[in-house]
């Protein structure tokens, strides 16, 4: 790969390194004769996870512990890290060995999304934890402006059955008793049967689903309680 290549690149990336052996290595898939960046993809894993999880716990501090690691979860992902290695056209510089490269490893997401790790710990390396930081956030910058706490808190049925699941306790059992009203307006009536605890709470609700909903969320009042 040409010195060009390398810095059409690094301009992407938005980092030039002192050490271009670093760079190289980071584009190295085990698939390629010799060393390859499989350390350096476990160190940017580790490094993209505390990056990830000190800025979420900046920008929400109000946040829960569980709302901050579904938040993570969501931008270190694998899916995540292949669209920002598309982003990058990393395809285009990766060293693949002859199967790879027949078998098209050049667009495979979990290639890319190695990569991308592997680039984080060689700019680590090559730099400090505050500028790999800076360069990290800013890959991040379009995902990271848009992110709310809505949609992470969640619903009382999943919560009662992880609840539950984590006492090794039966699962709730939702019964519709009741539903009244015209087709297009109807009410439905639910209650919720907790058998280990013997509980049963009851809910109610323009579908089954906010009948049932209602219903756990009493359940998760009574087992709190």
């Amino acid at each position: 790969m040409s010195d060009k290549d390398l810095s059409r690149l690094e301009r992407r990336l938005g980092y030039e390194f002192r050490d271009k052996d670093l760079l190289l290595l980071a584009l190295t898939h085990r698939s390629f004769k010799g060393p390859n960046n499989e350390r350096l993809e476990y160190l940017g894993d580790a490094i993209l996870s505390f990056i990830i999880a000190e800025y979420l716990y900046q920008r929400f501090p109000k946040a829960k512990e569980g709302q901050m690691s579904r938040l993570r979860a969501s931008l270190v992902k694998g899916v995540t890290l292949g669209e920002i290695g598309k982003e990058f056209c990393l395809g285009d510089y990766l060293r693949l060995g002859a199967g790879e490269l027949k078998s098209g490893g050049f667009r495979r997401e979990s290639i890319l999304a190695d990569a991308v790790e592997s680039i984080m710990g060689a700019i680590y390396l090559d730099s400090s934890h505050d500028q790999c930081r800076a360069v990290v956030l800013q890959w991040f910058d379009s995902r990271l402006s848009t992110l709310t706490l809505e949609g992470t808190v969640k619903d009382p049925k999943t919560r009662l059955q992880e609840y539950l699941q984590s006492f090794k306790k039966t699962l709730p059992d939702y019964q519709v008793t009741k539903i009244t009203g015209e087709a297009h307006d109807q009410v439905f009536s639910v209650r919720c049967v907790l058998a280990d605890d013997k509980i049963e709470t009851k809910g109610s609700g323009s579908s089954r689903r906010f009948a049932e909903q209602e219903a756990a969320e009493a359940a998760l009042k009574l087992l709190e309680e």
